[in-house]
Order: structure tokens, then C-alpha cells, then sequence
């Protein structure tokens, strides 16, 4: 288009020529009363610039707008009136220039481009529009800046390409939000055509849920506010090719918003671009769903197992899997289990009682899982026992071994079950039942995996503590059978004890205690603890019990009791692995009393326990000095005695370490305390053993507990009879006198006969084989107790006469009247001793 360059314009105030260098042209535009943007701002004009003039009859400019003074910089009152020829031309073009002005008054319309100098000075080109008014042959003239023109038009080619050739989905909202236009990738994907979208909400084009995020997002950025990217939406649309039972496909995009703005910022409405990311999306959640798998499984590999208690392990399991794996999870396992039975399950598995050991739903009420009817067969809840019908999906997992995915059942809070057995070392242990609430994903075949992946090391552990509950419950029996049965009888003492296992249910310590009756009226008392847990502890315990039974019938002094139970315990591990460097060293703490019911004396000795500790009336509680020897099984140091007189009503109490002692209690606080609680407690012993574990196992029970008490209680007047007999042979028949006499006076006839022959024999013996004073002593306890004693060291032995034999039949004679009879050596000789019922 050809264009010709204004004349040169001189201009007063400032003024400066439309063209750029023409000579007297201004540097500085000049000031007018109307500007850019104002009066009606913000619309198309005021972006591209257009002003307008008009040319009369005569060939002059007979209107100069305000908009054209400000565009050109040449006031109105300079222009109007003026040859637009002579005074924008340049003299080199004014020929062609009045050739085309006449053509244009005489009807020609005429676009062409001239050069002019804008507001800042800076040089531009404007696009001039003449059209001629054929009425009275005058012309209107439009000027419309050309760089601003030029770029909308690019911005529109450009706009209508994008939005009408890309594949990615345009849509515009006006400022009411209904649909204002849409591309034919937008109405494609979402199943209509633009037509039809014109107009519409977006709760008319998407499903509720998302047609409110829509909304919201949409009048955030309208409002003013940051653009929105990356807004998810789904929805379904028709399927390209539907099939059987499917003519919908679900669809997901990506959604990002801007705000569109016209000239001085009004907004106009919400523009949007849609991608159809349904495959990146179903990536994703994949990507999701296996990280979320191996954090799953990341988390059950610390957390369940972390016991070996079948209860909290299947609770463990249920933690791990509700809510972030299923909404609703139960654990039963067969009630074999739960009792310790090892038997081996039945060929149908499926018919065997179980047990709901655990529950865990963030669903209200399911009630096909958490306890109702249904088929007419009752589903436990927690801590209920439950048989699943044969032909049940439950039967089937239990019967194959294998997860089963149930078809939807009539419960309206479930969409989708899956069971899946507890199989551990090819044994079928229960099951696990999965259900996701309606609005969740059924299980897919990945889920199901890490489904079976998590019962399987849920299974390992309940098979685990399966195990280790029976070897517990096997040592436990162990340990209690060789414990005495109820409060054994005791001469001149009242026995409570007390056993309590641990409150944590780890495995069974080596606490024992034990009261054995000795000739004379006197009583053993012995408690004691093997270091170390579990079924060889309890083992332990129960040969080192045995051997104390042994040795105290040896009637042995508690020193040389202990010394040789130290000899037995160092030889106890030798007895797995003759290697001594690798045999295992068996340690036991141990106290051993002897109380002499006629003296009211008690000799101690203790190899590594705790004190003992003596109430008595009035004096409060103390603990009873015993030099702590080492330990039995370390060797190589004596053991000391200590004899103590007790008064009547005194209460000795023997116990263990886990009465005591924890982890928040010092050993002395404990000791401290449990000598409190003797001296605060009731005069009765079983109601003091009761008081003292009241106030003391709450503190404590991370331990076994034995406690063994003894409240004296002498032998009633008269139930003594003591002489002391010169060594001759008269003192037979002393004997025989007195011994007759006691009993007469005690109302014993019917064993005056039995008594006067035994005691003949004894006495003689004792004036034959011993020396030194013979001393004669009934005592009458729960039996007769005939005692003989001399200062000889020769103990009797019982042999078998023969027939030509004299003598050597006494103690025959002994064996065969008397109920009991044994000896047992005195600091200064012996004591030879019969017993009769009476």
C-alpha cells in the first residue's frame, strides 16, 4: 500500500511534526486535554489507538477529533481548516497526493499507511481508512495504529490455530460461568458437541463432585487471584466403540485456568486448557499404589511381630492394614491354636471351630463382618468362636489354602471382601477377611498380592507365638508341677506361700521354693532362683528342687546342703556337652533354713539371695543378716550359717527377686517396702501374703514371684518328754519306764507296747555301739518321734540276719513296727529316731 509522507508542520507550544525528522520538528509532544484510557476505558480502542478526522468538499480538513490531535500531536485548531496535502505531504508527492484526495472526494475509498511519531516520541506507522461520503462529497477518515493492529491480528490467527487445530481441549467461561466456547478437543472429550456445550454450566458437563471443584477454581481466578494449574476432573464419557456390558469409558484431565482481562483490566471471563490425562493418571495412582505397597509392607516388617502373644500379633496385623490397605479386617484363628493343642488340623479343615481374636473397622456398623446373622449362620465378633458353612468362600480359603474374593454380599456398607488364609510352615492357622466401604477401589490382582504378601509374615509370627506359647505353657506346667501342692504341714510353724508368674507373659523364670518335714519336729525351708527363662530354667529348677529334697533327708547342716548343691549345679550343664569350655553354666540363688519346732530356732545359709526377713510382734520388720555367699554353680567359696531364735507369732518371709526389684524400683526401695508392708499387714498369714503382693506386684510384675512365709507357732505344753540316762545297762529299763509313763499320761495306750520294745532296742544299741550320757526325748506332733541319743559317731545299719546269726535283728524289728526310723549325726555323737502314726 503506498503511503506518502506528511509536509513539515511548524507548531507553536511544543507542537512536532507527524513525520520524524522533518526539519523544525518538536521534542517534546504537546499537552491535550484528552488521553489514552480515559472517558470510556477499558475496551478494544483503547488498546489499538484509532482516531478519526474528516475532509469537506473543498479538500480541507473540516473535523479533527480530539483522539486525532492526540494521536498525530497537532491540536484541532491548527488542523481544521488546513490542505491535508500541503500540510502533511511531503512537496515531492503533493502532485500524487491531490490525484488521489480528488479521486477519494469523488467516491474512491483508499486505505493506506503514513508515518507518525506517538506520545513517547517513538516512531510508528498508522494505517489511514478514507471513505467518501458521496452525499456532499466529503471524506471520513479512520487512523488506526498499525503495530497494534498487526499484533492482534497475529494474536487471533494465532488463538484460532491453537484452539481450533491442537488436540488439547480449550474452553472459555464468561464472568457468569456458563460455557462461552469450546473447541472440538474439548467437546470430544467430554462426549458432545461445541453447539451443545454453548451455554452450560459445569454441573451440567461434569459429575457433582467435580463440577463444585470446577466452580470453586473458577471463581477464585476470576476473583483476582493466582491462576489455577493442574485441576484434576474425571468423569465418563461414551465409549469410542462400546462393548458388552460397557459404553462408557472413564476419563481424567488435567485442568489448568487463567483469568482473561480487558484493555485497563475488567475481567471478561475464565479461559481453560483440558488435557486428557487418563493414562498418565492411571500411571500414577499405579506408582501410588506400589509405593503405598512397599511402605505397607515396610511397616508391617516392624511392626507386627514385635511379641510373641497371638493376640496382639493379629492386632499388630489389623494396624498395619486399617485404614490404609482396607476399611474393615478380622483375624479368627482355630481355637486349637488359641489352647495350646498341637495336634495336627482335621482333613477338613473347614468344619474346625475358630475364634475372632481381633476386629478393627472405621466403618459404622458392618454387620456381615462384625457380628450379625447372615445365611443364617452367626459371625462372631471379637472374642467369639464361629464355624464358616462348607460350601462358603471362608471354607474354601481354609480348605485350599488359598485367597478367595467373595462376590458382593447384601451388606450396603461393603463393596468388596477378600479372604485370605493364615498359612504358615504348610499349616492353615485361620484366616483374615478384607472389605473395603462403598466409595473405595476393589481389590485388584496387585492388591490382592500385597494382601496375601502381608498375612503371609502375619502367619510366620502367629505360627511363631503358636509355638513359643505351647513351649511356655509346656514350661509352666513343669515349673508348678514340681512346685509343692496347697501349703504343706510344717511342725510349730504356719506355711502361706505364693506363686505369680510374670504379668508380660514372657517366658517361665526358675523361681521354686520348697518346705520339707525333717525328724525331731523340725521343717527345711528353701526358696531359690535359677538365672535365665524358658523351659531349660525351668528344667534346672526342677533338679536342683530334687536334689535339695535329697540332701535334706541326708539331714545335712544348710552349709553342706549348699555346698553340695554348688557341685551339682556346676555339673548340670556338663551333662549336654562333656566339652567343658562349651558345656552351659547353670546359676541359682538360693537360702536354705532349718526351724527347730522344740528350740524355736532357725539356722540359715544363703548362696547369692536376697535376705530373708523377720516380722516380729511389736518390733516391726528387719531383714536377717545371712553372709551372701556366691551364687550356686560358681564354686569355690564355703558357705556360712547363721541361727537365729524366733519368738512366738514371728513371721519369716522368704522371697525372690521379682517381688522387689524392676526397672523403676531400686533393689533396696523394694526390700524397704516389702518390709513396710509386713509390719502394716494382718496378723493372719494367708491374709498377709495377699496384703503384701497387693501393695508391692502392681509396682512390679515384669518378674516371676515366689514368697514363702512361716508364722511360729510352738508346740503345745507337754508335747516334750527329755531324760538323760547313764551309760549302763539299767538305763534300758528306765527308758522303758519313762518312755511308758509319758505316754500313759498323754492318753497313748495303744502305743505303750509298740514304744516300750523300740525303745529297749534303741537304748541298747546306744549302750552297746555308742558312749558317753544316752538321752532319751518324745515329742508328739502330728506323730509319735521317739529319739536316742550318744555321743558315738558309728551310725546303725540295717542288714539282713541269717538265720544262724544271734544277734542283728533289732533294727529289723525297728524298720518293721515303726513308721519311720532313720539317724543323723550331732555335734557330738548321733541321734537314732522312730516315728509312730498316731
Amino acid at each position: 500500500m503506498n503511503s506518502f509522507p506528511a509536509r513539515n508542520v511548524t507548531h507553536g507550544s511544543g507542537g512536532y511534526a507527524a513525520v520524524p525528522e522533518q526539519p523544525g520538528a518538536p521534542t517534546t509532544p504537546v499537552p491535550l486535554p484528552l488521553g489514552w484510557g480515559q472517558g470510556a476505558s477499558g475496551t478494544i480502542y483503547d488498546y489499538i489507538r484509532v482516531a478519526t478526522f474528516a475532509i469537506g468538499p473543498d479538500g480541507r480538513i473540516a473535523q479533527w477529533s480530539d483522539r486525532a490531535a492526540e494521536f498525530f500531536g497537532v491540536p484541532a485548531a491548527e488542523a481544521v481548516g488546513a490542505d491535508p496535502i500541503t500540510a502533511f505531504v511531503p512537496r515531492e508527492l503533493w502532485q500524487r497526493g491531490r490525484a488521489r484526495l480528488e479521486r477519494i472526494l469523488s467516491g474512491e475509498e483508499w486505505v493506506g499507511t503514513a508515518p507518525y511519531r506517538d506520545l513517547s516520541g517513538a516512531e510508528s506507522l498508522a494505517e489511514v481508512y478514507a471513505m467518501p461520503a458521496s452525499a456532499d462529497g466529503s471524506a471520513t477518515c479512520l487512523a488506526v495504529d498499525l503495530g497494534r493492529l498487526r499484533a492482534i491480528e497475529t494474536d487471533l490467527a494465532a488463538s484460532e490455530a491453537v484452539i481450533g487445530q491442537t488436540p488439547t481441549g480449550f474452553f472459555l467461561f464468561d464472568t457468569d460461568l456458563k460455557l462461552q466456547r469450546v473447541n472440538a478437543a474439548f467437546a470430544a472429550g467430554v462426549g458432545r458437541s461445541p453447539a451443545a456445550l454453548q451455554g452450560l454450566a459445569p454441573g451440567d458437563v461434569f459429575r457433582p463432585s467435580d463440577a463444585d471443584r470446577l466452580l470453586l477454581a473458577l471463581r477464585k481466578v476470576l476473583t483476582g487471584q493466582e491462576p489455577v494449574l493442574d485441576l484434576r476432573l474425571s468423569g465418563p464419557v461414551r465409549a469410542a466403540r462400546p462393548s458388552a456390558g460397557r459404553d462408557e469409558d472413564q476419563r481424567t484431565w488435567a485442568v489448568s485456568l487463567y483469568r482473561l482481562t480487558a484493555a485497563g483490566g475488567r475481567p471478561i471471563g475464565v479461559a481453560g486448557q483440558v488435557q486428557d490425562v487418563t493414562s498418565r493418571h492411571i500411571a500414577e495412582r499405579e506408582a501410588a499404589g506400589v509405593r503405598r505397597s512397599l511402605a505397607l509392607l515396610n511397616e508391617a516388617s516392624t511392626h507386627i511381630g514385635s511379641t510373641l502373644d497371638l493376640e496382639t500379633t493379629a492386632k499388630e496385623l489389623l494396624d498395619v492394614i486399617v485404614p490404609q490397605f482396607c476399611d474393615v479386617a478380622t483375624v479368627d484363628l482355630y481355637t486349637a491354636l488359641l489352647t495350646g493343642d498341637s495336634a495336627p488340623l482335621s482333613a477338613n479343615p473347614e468344619s474346625g471351630e475358630l475364634r475372632r481374636v481381633a476386629v478393627s473397622s472405621v466403618v459404622g456398623n458392618a454387620p456381615s463382618v462384625l457380628g450379625s446373622e447372615r445365611g443364617g449362620v452367626r459371625v462372631a465378633e471379637a472374642g467369639g468362636t464361629l464355624c464358616y458353612p462348607p460350601r462358603s468362600p471362608h471354607a474354601r480359603a481354609l480348605r485350599t489354602g488359598r485367597s478367595v474374593v467373595p462376590q458382593p454380599g447384601p451388606d450396603p456398607l461393603l463393596r468388596s471382601t477378600l479372604v485370605v488364609p493364615l498359612v504358615a510352615r504348610d499349616q492353615v492357622l485361620g484366616l483374615v477377611q478384607l472389605s473395603r466401604a462403598i466409595g473405595s477401589e476393589p481389590f485388584d490382582a496387585r492388591e490382592v498380592a500385597i494382601a496375601e504378601e502381608l498375612v503371609a509374615r502375619a502367619a510366620v509370627c502367629v505360627d511363631n507365638a503358636r509355638l513359643y506359647r505351647r513351649e511356655h505353657e509346656r514350661a509352666l506346667i513343669l515349673q508348678r508341677s514340681l512346685l509343692p501342692p496347697g501349703n504343706p504341714a510344717a511342725s510349730g510353724l504356719e506355711i502361706a506361700r505364693r506363686y505369680l508368674p510374670s504379668n508380660n507373659n514372657t517366658e517361665v523364670g526358675g523361681d521354686w521354693f520348697d518346705v520339707i518335714p525333717l525328724p525331731g519336729s523340725r521343717t527345711a525351708l528353701v526358696i531359690g532362683d535359677v538365672m535365665g527363662r524358658g523351659l531349660r530354667a525351668a528344667v534346672a529348677m526342677g533338679q536342683l528342687r530334687t536334689a535339695v529334697r535329697t540332701l535334706a533327708m541326708l539331714d545335712l547342716d544348710p552349709e553342706e546342703v549348699l555346698s553340695a548343691l554348688d557341685e551339682i549345679a556346676r555339673g548340670l550343664g556338663n551333662d549336654e556337652d562333656p566339652d567343658r569350655s562349651s558345656a552351659e553354666v547353670y546359676l541359682a540363688t538360693c537360702v536354705y533354713a532349718v526351724y527347730d519346732a522344740v528350740k524355736q530356732r532357725c539356722t540359715f545359709a544363703n548362696a547369692g539371695h536376697l535376705p530373708p526377713v523377720l516380722l516380729t510382734p511389736g518390733q516391726g520388720a528387719r531383714t536377717i543378716t545371712v553372709p551372701p555367699g556366691l551364687p550356686l554353680g560358681v564354686g569355690g567359696e564355703p558357705f556360712e550359717e547363721v541361727t537365729v531364735d524366733l519368738p512366738e507369732g514371728a513371721v519369716l518371709a522368704l522371697y525372690t527377686d521379682g517381688l522387689v526389684e524392676s526397672r523403676k524400683h531400686q533393689l533396696d526401695e523394694g526390700i524397704d517396702a516389702f518390709r513396710a508392708a509386713l509390719a502394716a499387714g494382718s496378723e493372719r498369714i494367708e491374709e498377709l501374703c495377699d496384703q503384701v503382693l497387693d501393695e508391692l506386684n502392681p509396682h512390679h510384675g515384669e518378674d516371676d514371684i515366689a514368697l514363702l512365709m512361716a508364722k511360729v507357732k510352738g508346740l503345745p505344753r507337754g508335747s516334750v518328754g527329755d531324760w538323760r540316762l547313764p551309760p549302763e545297762p539299767t538305763s534300758v529299763a528306765k527308758a522303758r519306764e519313762a518312755a511308758c509313763g509319758w505316754l500313759l499320761e498323754r492318753g497313748l495306750d495303744e502305743l505303750v507296747d509298740t514304744s516300750e520294745l523300740l525303745v529297749s532296742e534303741l537304748v541298747t544299741n546306744a549302750l552297746r555301739h555308742g558312749r558317753g550320757e544316752i538321752r532319751l526325748r518324745l515329742l508328739r506332733d502330728k506323730t509319735m518321734v521317739c529319739e536316742v541319743w550318744d555321743d558315738g559317731y558309728a551310725q546303725p545299719r540295717q542288714r539282713r540276719a541269717q538265720e544262724t546269726d544271734e544277734g542283728g535283728r533289732g533294727l529289723q524289728l525297728v524298720s518293721l513296727l515303726a513308721e519311720r526310723w532313720g539317724s543323723r549325726r550331732t555335734p557330738k555323737g548321733k541321734i537314732v529316731w522312730f516315728e509312730l502314726a498316731l
